[in-house]
């Protein structure tokens, strides 16, 4: 559901070729050049691409919002958590193409009970997950 109540909002831009190309944040404050991977085609390489990109930000963005559930729980997720997201990227049936996402996360010393829990309750609360949500099957899962 989108926010009725903006509080933050950045922008970028894409040059040449897309996916082979240039991308930056307007504000000058981060700049990717973008190569193909192999497996799509391209020269692959060290490059970025639109799926790392994602994966980055997605799990970033899951982190920030299973430490504000736990916030709201009283539970302190330990400093060498971590979330992993995994993008692939393939042909539909139907045409054009497809992500699959997934999520694994550490919670070291956390009950599996409660880790389970922060996982299911960040996965309610992450933009990123409520902006897949519908479109994509995501289900996080503990490490």
């Amino acid at each position: 559901m989108p926010t009725n109540n903006v509080l933050y909002r950045t922008s970028a831009t894409a040059t040449g070729g897309g996916r082979d190309g240039r991308s930056q944040v307007d504000d000058g404050s981060f700049t990717a050049d973008l190569t193909v991977p192999k497996e799509l085609g391209g020269p692959g390489g060290d490059g970025l691409n639109p799926e790392k990109l994602f994966a980055t930000g997605y799990a970033a963005c899951f982190m920030g919002a299973m430490r504000h559930y736990a916030a709201s729980k009283k539970i302190k997720v330990p400093e060498d958590a971590s979330v992993q997201v995994s993008v692939g990227i393939g042909p539909r049936e139907d045409t054009g193409f497809g992500l699959e996402v997934q999520i694994t996360v550490s919670l070291p010393g956390v009950e599996q009970a409660v880790a389970e829990d922060l996982i299911a309750g960040g996965h309610q609360v992450c933009p990123y997950s409520d902006a897949t949500r519908g479109s994509l099957q995501i289900t996080p899962k503990l490490a």
